[in-house]
């Protein structure tokens, strides 16, 4: 059972208790942790899916990204325009909001910061640096969910 301390010189006491860890050398320098680097598993776009679930998990992928600026300029875009595209268009939004590793390079497509490689330039980029460029002057903010 939990039970608060009384005082700070309790919790010090306590703190005192626990494992240090610390990355020094024999020679009190510090070591710099080693890098360890995961590899995200790329998405399997051949799994088979129907056109309603793909829509489904893009419109919750184009609002969780990981970073404001997509989720703003993606979930407005997937808002507006998801319910209308052919299994085409899908497929291509799929591949372009889930095969770029770097949320940056997205973004900086979208607002033309950076020339958009070749195997990502279609219909669906060219519609996303359109809503980005935000003509009407819209407030954007996260779609409400359903």
């Amino acid at each position: 059972m939990f039970r608060p301390l009384k005082s700070l010189s309790a919790t010090y006491s306590l703190l005192r208790k626990l494992p240090r860890v610390a990355h020094m050398s024999s020679n009190s320098e510090p070591i710099d942790p080693p890098n360890v680097y995961t590899e995200i598993p790329c998405y399997d776009f051949e799994k088979p899916q129907s056109l309603e679930k793909r829509k489904a998990r893009l419109l919750y992928q184009s609002r969780k990204r990981g970073m404001l600026e997509n989720d703003l300029l993606l979930s407005t875009f997937a808002a507006k325009y998801l319910d209308g595209f052919n299994e085409k268009q899908t497929i291509m939004y799929d591949r372009l909001i889930n095969s770029p590793s770097n949320e940056w390079d997205l973004f900086y497509w979208m607002v033309q910061k950076m020339p958009t490689p070749p195997e990502y330039d279609n219909e669906v980029m060219d519609m996303l640096k359109k809503h980005a460029k935000n003509e009407e002057r819209l407030c954007l903010r996260v779609p409400d969910l359903y």
